[in-house]
C-alpha cells in the first residue's frame, strides 16, 4: 500500500503528457513518388534528345576517329589524332569535319529514343526491388542496343561514307539512292551484326559501369560537403562523372570491333578494301594481314576522346529531361 501510494504522489496523472503521433497515412504526403514514373514516350523523347545532343557536339572528333580507322593506302602509315585532324582541314577544308552530320541526325534521334526507353523497362522489369542489380543493368544495355542499332545502323553507314567520301556523294540522300541502286538494301546493314557484337559489350560495360560509379558518388558526396550543396548541380555533377567514366572505359575495350565496323560500311569508298562478304573473321584478318595487330587498335584514342565527353553530356541531358518530366507530372497530379 505504501508503494502504491508512494507512485501515486511521485507521478500524478496531471504530469503526464501525451506523446506526439506521427500523422495519419494521407495520400499527399506521397505525391512526389507518383512522379518517379515516366511514361514510355517521355522516356523516348528524353532519349531522342539525349542522343542527338550528344552526337552533334561531338562530331568534329568522330570524324577524326572515322578517317583514322579507314584503311585506303598500302603499305599503311601510322596516322595520329593530329595528323589525321590537319589532313582533313588542309584536304576539304573546316566544314569537312561536319560532313555527314545530317545524317547523324536522322539516325541518332530515332535510335536513342529506342535505347533508352528499352533501357528503362528492361531494367525495371529485371532488377525488381533491387536497384543495385549489376547484371540486370548489364542485361538491360545490351537488349537496348540489338535495337537501336537496328535503327541506327543504315544511317551510321551513310554518315560515315560521307565523312570519309570527299565529294563521292553530294549528301545523305544522294547517298542513299546510289548505295541502294549499286550495292542494294543489303549494304545499309553489312555492319550490322559487327555493329551488334560491338555494341552489347559496349553497353553492357557503359551501363553497369554507369549505375555503380553514380551510386558511390552518390555515396560519397554527403561525406565530403554534397549535403549541404546545390543538389541540381551535384546531380548534373555524378551524371556527366558516371557518363563520362562509362563512355571511356567501353570504348577501350571495344576498338577493334569497331575498326571492324568501319571497313564494312566504308568498303568501296575513297580506296577502301571492298569485302566478299560481312564476314567478321574475314575483315580481322584483312586488317592484320594490312596493318598487323595494331591495326585493330586504330582510333583508340579519339573513340575514349569521343565518348567520354559523348556519354558524360548524354546522361546530363537525359536525367535533366527525365526530371523536367517528373516535374511536369507532380504538377498534373496535384491538379
Amino acid at each position: 500500500m505504501a508503494t502504491e501510494a508512494t507512485t501515486t504522489t511521485k507521478f500524478p496523472k496531471s504530469d503526464l503528457r501525451p506523446i506526439p503521433q506521427l500523422p495519419e497515412f494521407h495520400p499527399s504526403i506521397v505525391v512526389p513518388a507518383q512522379n518517379t514514373t515516366l511514361k514510355f514516350w517521355q522516356l523516348m523523347v528524353a532519349g531522342s534528345i539525349a542522343g542527338s545532343v550528344e552526337h552533334m557536339a561531338m562530331f568534329p572528333v568522330d570524324t577524326v576517329k572515322t578517317h583514322m580507322q579507314a584503311l585506303r593506302s598500302c603499305p599503311i602509315k601510322p596516322i595520329g589524332i593530329r595528323q589525321a585532324f590537319r589532313s582533313i582541314i588542309k584536304t576539304d577544308g573546316p566544314s569537312a569535319l561536319y560532313r555527314g552530320i545530317w545524317a547523324m541526325g536522322l539516325g541518332a534521334g530515332p535510335a536513342h529514343a529506342v535505347y533508352f526507353s528499352f533501357y528503362e523497362v528492361s531494367k525495371k522489369f529485371l532488377s525488381g526491388d533491387n536497384p543495385n542489380n549489376s547484371a540486370a543493368h548489364a542485361i538491360s544495355g545490351v537488349f537496348a542496343t540489338v535495337s537501336s542499332d537496328a535503327v541506327f545502323t543504315p544511317m551510321d553507314m551513310v554518315k560515315q561514307r560521307l565523312q570519309i567520301g570527299n565529294g563521292t556523294y553530294k549528301g545523305v540522300w544522294d547517298c542513299i539512292k546510289r548505295v541502294m541502286r549499286e550495292e542494294g538494301f543489303g549494304a545499309f546493314y553489312a555492319s550490322y551484326r559487327t555493329t551488334v557484337l560491338m555494341n552489347a559489350p559496349f553497353t553492357a560495360v557503359h551501363f553497369a559501369t554507369y549505375e555503380a560509379v553514380k551510386r558511390g558518388m552518390r555515396e560519397m558526396l554527403p561525406e565530403h560537403g554534397g549535403a549541404g550543396g546545390d543538389e541540381e548541380q551535384e546531380g548534373l555533377l555524378v551524371y556527366a562523372t558516371a557518363g563520362a567514366a562509362a563512355g571511356g572505359l567501353a570504348a577501350a575495350v571495344t576498338t577493334p570491333l569497331d575498326v571492324v565496323k568501319t571497313q564494312l560500311q566504308c568498303q568501296g569508298v575513297c580506296g577502301c578494301d571492298r569485302f566478299k562478304s560481312s564476314s567478321i573473321s574475314d575483315v580481322f584478318r584483312t586488317i592484320v594481314k594490312k596493318d598487323g595487330y595494331r591495326g585493330l587498335a586504330r582510333g583508340w584514342l579519339p573513340r575514349m576522346l569521343f565518348h567520354a565527353p559523348a556519354a558524360a553530356i548524354c546522361w546530363s541531358t537525359y536525367e535533366t529531361v527525365k526530371s523536367l518530366f517528373q516535374d511536369v507530372n507532380g504538377d498534373l497530379n496535384v491538379a
